[in-house]
């Protein structure tokens, strides 16, 4: 007789799993709460307590810890030696497990929960078998999924199953190291953090399979941590699935908008190929819209749109206008969905939650506290940037020229601050009346970047006339302070930290332009 092992934290299709092994003449062994849901279900169960000949004890820490289980899992079917060290024992075979562990990471996602608490749900027991079984995954069927119960009974009829045992063992090892990972990394966020430990554990679970990456030629899929936020907690309610560049733009979307989640105003965000063709404040959100996309209308085409408010019917009509990939907004009216519905392909996205601000300040943070990047052979790791704030204050910022911001300024220093931290390095952005104008984005030079930015604002219909100029990095040269001047630039935020900041405070001067530092580099390569 065949023998399996039942024991599970998640019960979801346990009932006909263990029915569909009853009817093929299989024994069914149990503990706890499975033997009970088993037994609600109308079915035979072996208590593990009978096999081991020894009661659970410690509350149930001490169960399945026991030569019977493991030698039942780990002799070789095809080694006598074992089968006869195994009846000598007085033990038999168990040829499936099926375990999913104690809901260790819903326990610490819970508020208030203790470390003592945290640890009654690290299962000890569960992985112990799992391992055992999937080492023995040529004689034993090993389960952590309840999706693949279905996938197991159609295999037991069938006549080979080498490769499908192997498979299941893969994922079993899988589903314990990222469970170890979880609790490690509790443990270690817990106590003295560190931020680069020896081994860094990083435990995610595929998401999506996407139709391909980058390019047709190369394939793709999305995985999320465990904790789901950032762009797994989206909720898509309209249009194709997403794609490899549309997460891509997703997220470079929603990260140019975090700086400005607390504010009152409406702000819109337009991305293109990661980095903003247009970002806005304004008093309603179709207003902001329209700023938005005038920034640069035609690299619009095919965008991303993230706003902080619902979408209006109004501002439904005018992005109704334009193709868009994609639009992520806390919610839609009813007769803006209607509208934007009817293009069958744009995708429509709303945030987790009524919180925006919580969700976009969060953003770039959750659900780790590192950033990780992957290189040829291996990962960079870094820990997230703060946020700079559309809110900043003055005082935390240092005036170096001689002529200080006006207050028509110093709003304007501020929305370009905030805005070009969303700007692929060399970032420069030219702003006013809470409005990007231009953006020169990821050249080699930051000469060239000033000249793309006012190329692009001056193609746009811009004028510069009194604008404010963002750099994410210092200016290492006068020269580019003094083409800010010749395009009608009164006012720079940068950051500072220059061998020649004396030579480009003096060039500011020269021209009448308020200047100021931010003491911080915005580098987003």
């Amino acid at each position: 007789m065949k023998r399996a092992l039942l024991s599970v934290s998640d019960k979801t299709g346990i009932v006909p799993f263990a029915r569909g092994l009853a009817t093929r003449g299989w024994e069914i062994l149990s503990t706890g709460g499975t033997a009970k849901t088993l037994r609600n279900g109308g079915l035979d169960v072996t208590n593990v307590s009978d096999v081991t000949g020894h009661p659970e004890m410690m509350e149930g820490r001490v169960k399945t810890l026991h030569p019977a289980i493991h030698a039942g899992l780990l002799a070789r079917r095809a080694r006598a030696d074992d089968m006869a060290a195994l009846e000598q024992a007085g033990y038999f075979p168990i040829d499936l497990v099926a375990v999913n562990l104690y809901p260790f990471r819903e326990t610490i996602a819970e508020q208030g929960v203790t470390v003592d608490e945290a640890m009654e749900q690290v299962d000890i027991g569960g992985p112990t078998m799992l391992r055992a079984a999937a080492k023995s995954h040529r004689d034993v069927y090993v389960i952590v999924d309840p999706t693949d119960y279905d996938r197991v009974l159609a295999a037991l009829d069938a006549p080979s199953r080498a490769d499908f045992k192997r498979t299941l063992a893969a994922k079993a090892f899988r589903h314990v190291s990222g469970y170890d990972a979880a609790v490690a990394e509790y443990l270690g966020a817990d106590g003295p953090w560190e931020a680069f430990p020896e081994r860094l554990l990083a435990s995610l679970r595929r998401v999506q399979t996407l139709r391909y990456g980058e390019n047709p030629d190369q394939e793709g899929a999305f995985y999320a941590y465990d904790r789901t936020a950032g762009l797994a907690a989206l909720e898509q309610h309209h249009g194709k699935p997403l794609s490899y560049n549309n997460l891509l733009d997703l997220d470079g979307a929603l990260l140019c908008l975090a700086p400005f989640a607390r504010t009152k105003r409406a702000a819109v965000c337009i991305i293109k190929h990661t980095t903003p063709c247009g970002l806005a404040v304004a008093d309603t959100t179709a207003e902001a819209y329209e700023k938005a996309l005038a920034t640069d209308p035609t690299s619009a085409f095919g965008s991303v749109i993230a706003l902080n408010r619902e979408v209006d019917p109004r501002t439904a009509e005018l992005m109704s206008q334009l193709f868009v990939e994609c639009i992520v907004a806390p919610g839609y009216a009813p007769d803006a969905l209607a509208k934007l519905t009817a293009k069958k392909n744009v995708r429509l996205l709303t945030y987790p939650s009524k919180n925006v601000a919580g969700f976009l300040e969060a953003y770039g943070k959750d659900p780790e506290p590192r950033l990780l990047r992957s290189v040829y052979g291996g990962v960079l790791v870094q820990t997230p940037a703060p946020l700079p704030r559309y809110d900043q204050a003055r005082d935390e910022w240092r005036v170096v020229s001689e002529r200080q911001p006006t207050e028509a300024e110093w709003d304007d220093l501020r929305f370009a601050w905030a805005a070009v931290f969303g700007v692929k390095s060399n970032a420069i952005l030219l702003a006013r009346d809470g409005a990007v104008l231009g953006i020169g984005a990821g050249q080699m030079s930051r000469v060239d970047s000033s000249k793309i930015a006012g190329m692009k604002a001056l193609e746009a219909g811009h004028s510069l006339a009194g604008c404010a100029l963002a750099s994410d990095a210092f200016f290492p040269f006068r020269d580019g302070v003094d083409a800010a001047a010749a395009a009608g630039v009164r006012a720079i935020v940068q950051p500072g930290g220059s061998v020649r900041d004396e030579e480009v405070i003096a060039a500011a001067n020269e021209h009448g332009i308020a200047m100021v530092f931010t003491g911080r580099r915005l580098f987003r390569h």
